[in-house]
């Protein structure tokens, strides 16, 4: 197994040019931006809008990742298909671009059990020649990935962890004791107010979608942990937590943060599926980033 996740992973926005075509030019500006704060990459999430890329633009977002980040920092690629065989077909793709991981969402719009979630991720992890984090959002799925089901899952050799992006800490807690012996198993927190408790309970990573807007501030919470600095840590964690309460009280999260990293100044395009900002939005949107788009002096 390749090695393991560490710190802090950018849930990475994928810029669109004026025309509303994936830009890797402003891909790699992105890229660029976490680098400068040691931040690893996570694209084709929630926040890269996986959901309306062709998968063309997916292999192409992944290709500009593993070329720009080239080795500095860890670049993990969701995968996730509603079928089995489409999320292999992709992964095997990925994987031969050289990332370090994939991530695989659980199938959405399906109904399924927890044993048919267990032969969806086996059959994935026998497949794709690079580690396999589980990726549990249950509010965009429809579909839980139960603790005792990532416990069993984790008896694999090829599945290395789980990114939880539930929202809540009891799920996070969930995960980390259902998984404590096993050693080569490690739980990523994906809400970004969980982060610095995660780092406490055992995480080994942080999935961060507002570190697009805010990647100095993110990496603070790593960076002070790493080094056992608790309170500048939690303090870090304090100033995170305020600018996801104030952007994401406007409109769907993702949506909110590629429009105020757009109003950092950066070219990231709009985003693709259909959702409207008020001039009260933008308002709003602008008064976070003036008080957010910065990280304190801790």
């Amino acid at each position: 197994m390749n090695a393991r996740i560490r710190g802090v992973l950018t849930a990475i926005i994928t810029p669109f040019d004026s025309d509303g075509r994936v830009c890797p030019q402003r891909l790699r500006r992105q890229i660029q931006r976490q680098m400068e704060y040691g931040n690893g990459i996570f694209c084709n999430g929630t926040n890269g809008e996986f959901f309306v890329l062709s998968l063309q633009e997916k292999l192409l977002v992944t290709e500009t990742c593993v070329e720009e980040a080239a080795g500095k920092v860890s670049v993990v690629a969701h995968i996730g298909e509603i079928s089995t065989a489409s999320t292999i077909k992709l992964g095997k793709e990925v994987a031969a671009m050289g990332v370090d991981a994939v991530s695989v969402i659980a199938p959405f719009f399906v109904p399924l059990k927890q044993d048919e979630l267990i032969y969806h991720y086996t059959a994935i992890a026998d497949s794709v020649p690079v580690p396999v984090f589980l990726y549990n959002i249950p509010a965009r799925t429809g579909n839980t990935i139960e603790p005792a089901t990532a416990a069993k899952l984790a008896q694999h050799p090829n599945i290395a962890g789980i990114k939880d992006s539930a929202g809540s800490y009891e799920s996070l807690k969930g995960f980390l004791d259902a998984v404590k012996d096993s050693p080569n198993f490690d739980v990523l927190s994906g809400p970004d107010h969980l982060a610095h408790q995660g780092f406490l309970d055992g995480c080994s990573a942080c999935i961060s979608g507002l570190a697009n807007v805010c990647p100095e501030g993110v990496s603070l919470i790593w960076r002070h942990f790493r080094d056992g600095n608790i309170e500048k840590s939690k303090a870090a964690q304090d100033f995170i937590s305020g600018l996801r309460k104030d952007l994401y009280a406007v409109c769907f999260a993702p949506a909110a943060v590629k429009k105020a990293t757009a109003l950092l100044g950066e070219d990231v395009g709009d985003s693709r599926y259909p959702i409207l900002f008020s001039d009260a939005d933008i308002a709003t949107i602008r008064q976070v980033v003036a008080t957010y788009g910065k990280a304190p002096v801790l």
